[in-house]
């Protein structure tokens, strides 16, 4: 696994949160390429009255990985098949569990150069 590490950037996200790309990690899983872009939202801490739930945030994943994925694997001329986003309210160490965290994931591959959501 290889990470490669990202500034903070306003992604324009449908939500409206602010979040900031922590990192992205690739790897193989069933001997298939990854690209794991990790994404840091502290206001989705589910402690919080107002955090945002996965529905609201929901519209946010494909465009983060139109947006910022497919650039930054087309940039890197890195050629995963599978694209995992995750938003987290905090930095939590790939592999490590953390149950006061909220994570959300989704899964896309790529066909014809877009993201193509793969629900699980």
């Amino acid at each position: 696994m290889m990470p490669l590490t990202a500034g903070a950037a306003d992604f324009g996200v449908p939500s409206g949160t602010d979040m900031e790309l922590h990192e992205v990690l690739l790897d193989i899983v069933d001997e298939q390429d990854w690209a794991r872009f990790r994404f840091v939202a502290p206001s989705i801490d589910r402690s919080l009255q107002d955090a945002p739930d996965y529905f609201r945030l929901l519209n946010d994943f494909p465009v983060l990985c139109d947006k910022i994925a497919l650039p930054y694997l087309t940039e890197y001329k890195l050629t995963p098949t599978v694209i995992a986003i995750s938003m987290s309210d905090r930095v939590v160490e790939f592999g490590t569990a953390d149950p006061d965290a909220t994570q959300y994931f989704e899964l896309f591959s790529i066909a014809d150069g877009d993201c193509i959501w793969e629900e699980f």
